[in-house]
Protein backbone atom coordinates (compact mmCIF):
# COMPACT_ATOMS: atom_id res chain seq x y z
CA UNK A 1 0.00 0.00 0.00
CA UNK A 2 1.49 3.59 -1.09
CA UNK A 3 1.60 6.04 1.32
CA UNK A 4 1.12 9.75 0.02
CA UNK A 5 3.77 12.05 0.51
CA UNK A 6 2.12 15.28 2.59
CA UNK A 7 3.86 18.76 3.19
CA UNK A 8 3.93 19.57 7.01
CA UNK A 9 3.34 23.48 7.69
CA UNK A 10 2.57 25.27 10.35
CA UNK A 11 2.95 29.26 11.31
CA UNK A 12 4.63 28.39 14.64
CA UNK A 13 7.77 27.95 12.93
CA UNK A 14 9.15 30.22 10.36
CA UNK A 15 8.44 30.15 6.84
CA UNK A 16 11.04 28.62 4.84
CA UNK A 17 13.39 31.20 3.06
CA UNK A 18 13.77 28.64 -0.10
CA UNK A 19 12.23 25.80 -1.97
CA UNK A 20 11.43 23.10 0.75
CA UNK A 21 8.71 22.32 2.54
CA UNK A 22 8.77 22.80 6.90
CA UNK A 23 8.16 19.11 7.24
CA UNK A 24 6.93 16.23 5.27
CA UNK A 25 5.09 13.28 6.28
CA UNK A 26 4.78 9.63 4.01
CA UNK A 27 3.10 7.07 5.93
CA UNK A 28 4.49 6.59 9.43
CA UNK A 29 7.92 9.19 9.13
CA UNK A 30 7.95 12.17 9.12
CA UNK A 31 11.18 14.54 8.58
CA UNK A 32 11.64 18.09 9.60
CA UNK A 33 13.65 20.39 7.66
CA UNK A 34 17.02 21.73 9.37
CA UNK A 35 15.40 24.64 11.52
CA UNK A 36 17.28 27.78 12.57
CA UNK A 37 17.59 30.29 15.68
CA UNK A 38 14.39 32.15 13.74
CA UNK A 39 11.74 33.99 15.25
CA UNK A 40 8.43 32.64 13.85
CA UNK A 41 6.42 35.97 13.62
CA UNK A 42 9.34 38.20 12.53
CA UNK A 43 11.20 35.70 10.46
CA UNK A 44 14.71 37.47 12.02
CA UNK A 45 17.54 35.24 13.25
CA UNK A 46 17.71 35.56 17.14
CA UNK A 47 20.31 35.44 19.45
CA UNK A 48 23.45 36.11 17.86
CA UNK A 49 26.66 34.71 19.47
CA UNK A 50 24.79 33.26 21.85
CA UNK A 51 24.73 29.02 20.82
CA UNK A 52 22.57 28.10 24.09
CA UNK A 53 19.69 30.46 23.24
CA UNK A 54 20.16 29.77 19.56
CA UNK A 55 19.94 25.84 20.27
CA UNK A 56 16.99 26.72 22.76
CA UNK A 57 15.16 28.13 19.78
CA UNK A 58 15.54 26.38 17.20
CA UNK A 59 14.36 23.18 19.45
CA UNK A 60 11.39 25.13 19.94
CA UNK A 61 11.30 25.45 16.16
CA UNK A 62 11.75 21.64 15.53
CA UNK A 63 8.80 20.90 18.20
CA UNK A 64 6.16 23.56 16.38
CA UNK A 65 6.71 21.27 12.98
CA UNK A 66 6.94 17.87 14.82
CA UNK A 67 3.60 18.81 16.43
CA UNK A 68 2.15 20.08 13.03
CA UNK A 69 2.44 16.93 12.02
CA UNK A 70 1.04 14.65 15.01
CA UNK A 71 4.29 14.14 16.73
CA UNK A 72 6.24 14.80 19.63
CA UNK A 73 9.83 14.53 20.41
CA UNK A 74 9.00 10.91 22.20
CA UNK A 75 8.69 9.80 18.31
CA UNK A 76 11.65 11.26 17.17
CA UNK A 77 13.97 8.58 16.13
CA UNK A 78 17.05 10.79 15.20
CA UNK A 79 17.82 14.61 15.56
CA UNK A 80 21.45 15.67 13.49
CA UNK A 81 22.52 18.65 14.81
CA UNK A 82 24.78 21.17 12.72
CA UNK A 83 27.44 23.57 14.35
CA UNK A 84 29.77 26.02 12.73
CA UNK A 85 32.28 25.09 15.19
CA UNK A 86 33.58 22.99 17.77
CA UNK A 87 34.02 25.17 20.53
CA UNK A 88 29.87 25.82 20.87
CA UNK A 89 29.72 21.94 21.73
CA UNK A 90 29.32 21.97 25.31
CA UNK A 91 27.19 24.80 25.38
CA UNK A 92 25.01 23.81 22.60
CA UNK A 93 24.89 19.95 24.33
CA UNK A 94 23.79 21.31 27.95
CA UNK A 95 20.60 23.22 26.66
CA UNK A 96 20.10 20.40 24.26
CA UNK A 97 19.70 17.97 27.26
CA UNK A 98 17.42 20.93 28.98
CA UNK A 99 15.26 21.08 26.59
CA UNK A 100 14.76 17.35 25.25
CA UNK A 101 14.52 15.77 28.91
CA UNK A 102 11.57 16.42 29.44
CA UNK A 103 9.62 15.80 26.51
CA UNK A 104 11.10 13.01 26.19
CA UNK A 105 8.29 10.95 29.19
CA UNK A 106 9.53 7.51 27.69
CA UNK A 107 12.73 8.24 28.88
CA UNK A 108 14.46 7.38 25.88
CA UNK A 109 16.33 10.54 24.37
CA UNK A 110 16.67 10.17 20.11
CA UNK A 111 19.43 9.51 18.38
CA UNK A 112 21.87 12.15 17.45
CA UNK A 113 24.44 13.29 15.20
CA UNK A 114 26.59 16.35 15.50
CA UNK A 115 28.23 18.02 12.70
CA UNK A 116 30.56 20.70 12.44
CA UNK A 117 29.99 22.32 9.19
CA UNK A 118 29.56 26.03 7.29
CA UNK A 119 25.46 26.98 7.71
CA UNK A 120 23.55 29.57 5.22
CA UNK A 121 23.62 32.32 7.05
CA UNK A 122 26.24 34.30 9.33
CA UNK A 123 23.74 34.56 12.19
CA UNK A 124 23.40 30.83 12.45
CA UNK A 125 25.89 28.36 15.15
CA UNK A 126 22.86 25.68 14.88
CA UNK A 127 20.87 24.23 12.53
CA UNK A 128 18.39 20.51 13.34
CA UNK A 129 16.28 18.67 11.71
CA UNK A 130 14.42 15.68 13.22
CA UNK A 131 13.14 12.06 11.78
CA UNK A 132 9.68 11.09 13.82
CA UNK A 133 8.12 7.53 13.32
CA UNK A 134 4.52 7.53 14.21
CA UNK A 135 2.55 4.83 15.05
Amino acid sequence: MSHPRTAVTTTDAPTPAHTFSQGVRKGPLLQVSGQGPVDPVSNEYLHPGDVRAQTVRTLGNVEAVLRAGGATFDDVVVLRVYLTTRDDFAAMNEAYGEFLTPRCPSGVLPARTTVMTGLPRAEMLVEIDALAVLD
